[in-house]
């Protein structure tokens, strides 16, 4: 199992992510945008602290309900990202005033990076915003972290597989309820990655949670703000996830997670998937970028072997012909696993 960044996205998206996705590539920059909150200024402003974003770039603000991650929130402002680093103020609008959390969002509508996060709206909070997130970084950034969890001794302990970790780094470890995403967990330890960025480990399920059915797992670097998270059956009782979960089901092991390898505008595009269920039938979809692939139009169906891995080509539907961006999306009909990712609709490599 893995998780998550999306970036989400998990990202995977984390990974987020979500299953974890890779994502289309043009370069082989490391850029990954995260901002803090510094100050808040209760129905009044909310102040940022931003590093490593791509430089003189222009992103859009906005700012949302908590729990939207700023997707379709009010646009308050534009800012430049200059050098990369930079402090700024924005206005809390007026919709949003009273609100006791609100979630804020910095996206480039050029090169699609992005970095939300959320804050509270009350100038006295010890604690004014969240963790940092971050979205997974277009133009093929380096690195996704992902996880497996290899094994569980209910009301004991976890065993996590980590790889395409960030290398020589510290991880802080959270485990929390099922749905949380580890946010706002106990931490249980912090996991040191050498330079191979892989690590085995077993952790102690924490008291509290202990008779919990499900539950998450969540690494955040202490240094570069890289995460991943995912989740575990506790009690080896069959569950079913929630529709939109981008987990397996059952507690299951495998994560499928998949590459764009190569583009050609309108017409095709190439992935490289690897981890899927073997021997299962995946549904092939595409559609506008942001939808994660849902409800996409369906170009083909992917049956994997033995290994679980395989390259292939699909074609761009006319639908989404001359799209800048587009979401592509398998989805195993039968054992409801599925994988998602998006690219730019442009010449690869």
């Amino acid at each position: 199992m893995r998780r998550k960044i999306t970036l989400v996205l998990l990202f995977s998206l984390f990974i987020l992510m979500l299953s974890v996705q890779s994502v289309g590539a043009k370069s082989n920059q490391l850029v990954i945008p995260t901002f803090k909150i510094t100050a808040v200024d209760e129905d009044n402003t909310v102040t940022i602290s931003a590093v490593n974003f791509p430089t003189s770039d222009e992103f859009k603000v906005t700012m949302g309900a908590y729990g939207t991650l700023g997707i379709g929130g009010i646009v308050v402002d534009t800012q430049n990202s200059g050098t990369g680093s930079f402090s700024a103020t924005y206005s809390i609008p007026n919709s949003l005033k009273g609100s006791s959390r609100i979630a804020i969002r910095l996206e480039s509508p050029t090169s699609y990076y992005y970095s939300y996060n959320w804050f509270w709206n009350n100038s006295t909070s010890g604690s004014p915003g969240g963790s940092t997130t971050w979205g997974y970084p277009p133009n093929g950034a380096g690195t996704i972290p992902s996880t497996n969890v290899t094994n569980v001794t209910p009301e004991m302990d976890v065993t996590v597989k980590g790889t395409n970790f960030t290398t020589t780094d510290t991880y802080d470890v959270f485990i929390g309820k099922f749905g949380t995403k580890g946010v706002g967990g106990v931490k249980v330890a912090t996991q040191d990655t050498d330079a191979s960025g892989k690590f085995t480990e077993t952790y102690t399920i924490p008291a509290s949670l202990k008779t919990e059915g499900k539950l998450a797992i969540r690494f955040v670097s202490q240094n570069a703000g890289y995460y991943a998270y995912d989740w575990f059956v506790n009690t080896g009782a069959a569950v079913t996830p929630p529709s939109g979960a981008g987990y397996p089901p059952n507690g299951a092991n495998s994560i499928p997670t998949f590459t764009i390898t190569a583009v050609v505008k309108d017409d095709t595009v190439t992935i490289k998937g690897t981890n899927f269920t073997t021997n299962d039938t995946y549904k092939v979809t595409m559609g506008a970028f942001g939808t994660k692939g849902v409800g996409g139009v369906e170009v083909a169906t992917e049956n994997t072997d033995g290994t679980g891995a395989f390259t292939a080509t699909y074609s761009i539907p006319n639908s989404l012909k001359g799209s800048s961006s587009i979401a592509i999306r398998l989805q195993s009909p039968s054992t409801g696993y599925y994988s998602y990712n998006w690219f730019n609709n442009s010449n690869y490599p």
